[in-house]
Order: C-alpha cells, then sequence, then structure tokens
C-alpha cells in the first residue's frame, strides 16, 4: 500500500493510497423549481466551475422549497433547515478543500430578502 504525507493545519499527515484527496470532487444541487430556485443553482454552478474547472456540478430539481448543496455526499448546506441561500464563496471553498483531500463544513447563509409569502 502507498501512503503519502501532506500537512493540514500545520501538522503532517499520512494517508494511504486509498485516503488519497479526491481530485474530482462532485457537487449535487437540488432546487426547487416551484420557487424557481434554478437561477440560483445555475449561478452557484458556473461560479464552482468557473473557479474549479475539474469539479462535476450538478443541478437537479427536488423538493419544494429546498436549495440543498452536497459535496462528494456531505450536505454542507440546506434551505430546508436554514430558509437561506448559501454564501457562495463558502461553499467554493469547500469544493477546493474536498479537491485538496480537506474536511468541508457547513456554510454561512445569504439572507433572503426578496421572498413573498403568499
Amino acid at each position: 500500500m502507498v501512503s503519502t504525507n501532506f500537512v493540514y493545519r500545520n501538522k503532517r499527515v499520512k494517508m494511504t493510497e486509498s485516503e488519497e484527496p479526491n481530485r474530482k470532487p462532485r457537487v449535487d444541487i437540488e432546487y426547487c423549481n416551484v420557487c424557481n430556485s434554478k437561477p440560483q443553482c445555475l449561478e452557484l454552478a458556473s461560479i464552482i466551475r468557473e473557479q474549479i474547472p475539474e469539479a462535476e456540478v450538478v443541478c437537479r430539481t427536488g423538493r419544494r422549497g429546498s436549495f440543498e448543496v452536497q459535496i462528494n455526499d456531505t450536505l454542507v448546506h440546506s434551505k430546508l433547515s436554514s430558509l437561506a441561500f448559501p454564501h457562495y464563496e463558502d461553499v467554493v471553498q469547500n469544493v477546493r478543500n474536498a479537491r485538496d483531500g480537506l474536511p468541508v463544513n457547513k456554510v454561512a447563509e445569504q439572507p433572503i430578502t426578496d421572498c413573498v409569502v403568499q
């Protein structure tokens, strides 16, 4: 088994071949078609692809009220829980982390300013 050393937070970490960083992160964005969240999904996908071209980004229609962002099967944002959209730069940083084999974290939310409940 091959091992690799790298530095994370000023500590040397040893990883085996099976733990090597995923160089092609997968981002899955579930959006609500009823709420017309597709433009936000496409905007976030475009920003990610522009800054991290090797990322695989998928936008798909999902549950009502949703804007759920998963990176390599880890949920980093849920509009169903937070009632807000994610801060895009935090999502991009998490995609970079996933690409580099670092942990991904929950992202900050941006407040929704143009939502009208009828």
